[in-house]
């Protein structure tokens, strides 16, 4: 799961670009042109407008079958955050057709998994069967599309689900102090920006949704000219074609989406602030520092340079912060640098650390932004810029060896406009990062002048 989902089993994951870890050498890798005969995905339009994209892979009978929608929060109304995350829960409730529970259980007892997650650009929904039942999904999916029960019971799902997200909110958000903070972090940097609020939105709009809210952005978003199905597996274009055909195309557009969205450029920080955030949860603290980033949809050539460089420079057991601060001079347990770069628009560049024993939090940001000053200076070896290309190449390029990976990543960068083209050509266009882009991008960002914000986790003042 990428970092600004909520998934119905599985929280914020605040640390996607950290996942890349040690890989030393330069790496040997199938070219894209070499894995296309695996899958090669196919896009088209059924007449209702709504996209399909089929990514063919024969080696075991099974599908995995995604419907995106072009609805995430950062198109809710004001007033009204919380609900896009809400109807991830009330989707798998009760329709004209199915009963309570009964999609859910369907695919379990098909031996399939299912689940859902939400975005600020988009939410999605999947399972994975056994191929033989993706007419079934496909039924099933669209039932919920179109007939989807909510009405103002109080034990009804809409007004039960609302309680249960408001649940989820306490135990993942406000008992969670690291989630607090970067809540708190994300939304001082988004200010004014519909990517301003948390995905699960804020407790009391949540508590405030009526069933009433919930039909009016319903009919309006979950339309099939707003929506995008994603099948990946055991199948053909044309299979899935007349599939779609018959369970989706049938199914009018609600004729209320535009195809506009509330994306707008993010305005870059105008001033430097700090926030704390204490609680005696907290054993150990951690500074992150919040700067200007941007987005691989918004200015590609920038973002590969910078996600190249902020791996070189922070990403990992292997990378130059590591190397100082943690292995040579013990002044960290934990150092590393990545970015927001995968929303429609511009995300954050974070930098992090996690004091040793015995070493201040103060001087530990001392430390780091020392060493970033010295290592920008120095500049960045060829080979190592190599070894770091080479490795998110061959990571974009493995992963395409996943069903469910192909899926999920083609949907959600289709759902943001990114293009399945240029998905296809990104490890050959990261592969094409020359370390004086990647030094350039990350000296862009860590400049003199720029205005960031610092963000402290600590222990209570009273331990």
């Amino acid at each position: 799961m990428q970092a600004g989902e909520y998934e119905t089993e599985i929280s914020l994951n605040f640390v996607r670009k950290i996942a890349h870890l040690l890989l030393v050498g330069i790496l040997a890798f199938p070219t894209s042109a070499q894995i296309s005969d695996v899958s090669t995905p196919v896009m088209f339009e059924l007449a209702n407008g709504m996209d399909v994209v089929v990514i063919p892979d024969n080696r075991v009978p099974v599908v995995t079958h995604m419907v995106w929608y072009r609805v995430g929060a950062a198109d809710e109304a004001e007033n009204k955050s919380g609900i896009a995350h809400l109807f991830e829960h009330v989707m798998f409730k009760a329709t004209d057709d199915l009963e309570d529970g009964e999609f859910g259980d369907t695919v379990s007892r098909l031996g399939g998994q299912s689940n859902a997650f939400t975005s600020w650009d988009y939410t999605a929904y999947f399972q994975r069967v056994a191929s033989e039942h993706l007419p079934l999904m496909m039924e099933m999916e669209a039932e919920r599309m179109t007939d989807l029960i909510i009405d103002d019971d109080p034990d009804g799902s809409f007004i039960t689900e609302r309680d249960v997200v408001k649940e989820e909110r306490r135990q993942r958000i406000e008992n969670n102090p690291s989630a607090l903070l970067s809540e708190a972090a994300l939304s001082q940097f988004w200010l004014g920006h519909p990517y301003e609020i948390t995905i699960i939105g804020r407790m009391d709009e949540v508590a405030a949704l009526s069933p009433q809210d919930g039909l009016d952005f319903y009919r309006r978003y979950y339309s099939p000219e707003n929506a995008i199905l994603v099948v990946a597996g055991d199948v053909t274009p044309d299979d899935v074609r007349v599939l779609a055909e018959r369970y989706y195309e049938p199914i009018q557009p609600s004729g209320l989406v535009d195809g506009q969205r509330r994306w707008r450029p993010v305005a870059p920080l105008q001033e430097s602030v700090t926030i704390e955030h204490r609680d005696s949860k907290v054993r150990q603290p951690v500074w992150y520092r919040y700067y200007n980033g941007t987005s691989l949809v918004q200015n590609r050539d920038f973002a590969l340079a910078l996600e190249v460089g902020l791996q070189v420079l922070g990403g990992g057991a292997t990378s130059l912060l590591f190397q100082s601060l943690v292995e040579e001079n013990n002044l960290a347990l934990a150092v590393g640098s990545y970015g927001y770069d995968f929303l429609h628009d511009e995300g954050p560049t974070i930098l992090y650390a996690t004091p040793s024993p015995g070493v201040e939090l103060e001087a530990l940001e001392t430390a780091v932004m020392s060493e970033v000053e010295r290592i920008l200076d120095a500049g960045f070896d060829d080979a190592h810029v190599a070894r770091i290309r080479n490795r998110l190449a061959a990571d974009a390029i493995y992963k395409r060896d996943s069903q469910y990976s192909m899926a999920r990543d083609i949907g959600g960068w289709v759902a943001i406009d990114g293009g399945l083209q240029t998905f296809l050509d990104y490890p050959d266009d990261v592969r094409a990062v020359t370390a004086e882009r990647a030094l350039a991008a990350v000296r862009a960002i860590f400049t003199d002048d720029a205005h960031f914000i610092t963000a402290r986790l600590l222990p209570d003042e009273e331990r």
